[in-house]
């Protein structure tokens, strides 16, 4: 589960002042002034040992991988597949068949809706997503009701941002093919059941996927406890690169479904007859893939483990509360998603001032916030809103980047009286 509770006796406390000089990027100045950044629910910034990580490989290993028997070629496979190693460790998957790699969280459920999802469907069944959701875990099961007659409904949630798992329950029936939900939410920060979510879909027959884009960087993260059948997280929220993330599905599922994508390397034989394809991993892996990118990934999934989870996740629910707190204070603020089990976002507006007005004046300010619908637009319908203001940590921010935050608002009341 993610961060949602006070640092208990034993966790190490995390010194974001020290983990500050890991990221370079933190010393620049925005418009004269030191940069705040609260916009790592969107990207997240990259320490030193995940720049140096990749520019050693890019200086010293880089080849093709896989069919080079050449020494570069041998290094570069070595260090790629080690990287997926790594991402079994630190989501306890039972075997490395079960990593996929791909650009991001997105891919990954456009994988699994056209490969598992689009061949099984068919008019009748249902699948259903929270009203929580990331566009990318809405559009890719539009497509899939529109090209199989499936139906999608929505579990509900109340003004407060949680889900409301009774309502869902309801929703379940054997008609019920494939749950897709969020483990934490990227506009309110609110923290799904998944646990719940999931046990509830299987009694039921359904298959679960978890978008955990916004779960894997706050917290410890076991597939195998959670009991889904697929979980998929991109590594640029998880302080590495863009363009690389992760699809993990039970090796069952995945022996099942057909590729992704024809290609290089997802292939054992071809001819113009018949192709006969990999075996897992590479089945689902066509082309050359982000070599670089699985290793920024695994220096990454390093990096914060030497951190410690719990100690980040701690850190993280202090400056949520302490961010939730002040804001509170301020005159014409309204916080958005008061769930008591949050992650590290706060969502606001203010009275009178359009979201994209408050992010320009606070940019002058040096804090870097996002601003708009935040890729969920159904959810901005069901609050009445247009846009908010989203402030998301990360194991660099401190009780200073609040104030600085406080301090930009109280200036943006001013210009906007």
């Amino acid at each position: 589960m993610a961060a949602t509770a006070p640092r208990v006796a034993n966790t190490p406390v995390l010194d974001a002042e020290r983990v500050r000089r890991d990221f370079p990027i933190l010393d620049r100045t925005v418009n004269g002034r030191p940069l705040v950044y609260l916009d790592s629910g969107a990207s997240s910034q990259r320490p030193v040992a995940v720049l140096r990580a990749v520019e050693e490989y890019e200086t010293h290993s880089h080849a093709n991988i896989h069919r080079g028997v050449h020494a570069l070629s041998q290094a570069a496979t070595e260090a790629f597949e080690g990287a997926r190693e790594r991402v079994r460790r630190f989501i306890n998957a039972r075997s490395t068949k079960e990593v996929i790699f791909v650009r991001g969280t997105t891919e990954a459920i456009n994988l699994v809706a056209q490969t598992y999802a689009r061949p099984r469907l068919k008019a009748g069944d249902e699948i259903i997503v929270s009203e929580l959701e990331h566009h990318a875990n809405i559009v890719p099961w539009q497509m899939i009701c529109e090209q199989t007659g499936a139906t999608l409904k929505v579990a509900p949630i109340n003004t407060r941002g949680e889900f409301l798992f009774d309502e869902y329950v309801k929703l379940l029936s054997p008609r019920t093919k494939i749950v897709a939900v969020a483990h934490v939410s990227n506009a309110l920060g609110t923290v799904l059941p998944v646990k719940k979510i999931v046990d509830a879909a299987h009694a039921q027959g359904a298959v679960v996927l978890v978008d955990g884009a916004q779960a894997v960087p706050h917290s410890h993260v076991d597939v195998r406890a959670l009991g889904c059948d697929f979980y998929a997280f991109s590594g640029h929220k998880l302080y590495g690169p863009t363009g690389i993330g992760v699809l993990y599905g039970r090796e069952e599922l995945l022996q099942s479904m057909p590729p992704w994508q024809g290609g290089g390397d997802m292939i054992l034989t071809v001819s113009f007859d018949k192709t006969t394809y990999n075996d897992l991993p590479a089945k689902f892996e066509a082309g050359t893939p982000n070599i670089s990118g699985a290793v920024g990934l695994a220096a990454a999934m390093d990096y914060i483990e030497s951190l410690g989870l719990d100690a980040i996740a701690a850190h993280e629910h202090r400056l949520v509360e302490l961010a939730s707190a002040e804001l509170q204070k301020i005159p014409g603020i309204q916080l958005i998603g008061t769930a008591p089990n949050k992650a590290s976002i706060v969502s606001f507006v203010m009275d009178g001032v359009h979201p994209h007005d408050l992010g320009t004046i606070l940019d002058h300010e040096g804090v870097a916030v996002r601003t708009g619908h935040h890729c969920a637009m159904p959810l901005m319908t069901f609050l009445g809103l247009p846009a908010t203001v989203r402030a998301s940590f990360a194991v660099y921010n401190t009780a200073n980047d609040v104030k600085s935050l406080v301090s930009a608002l109280g200036k943006a009341r001013e210009v906007f009286g």
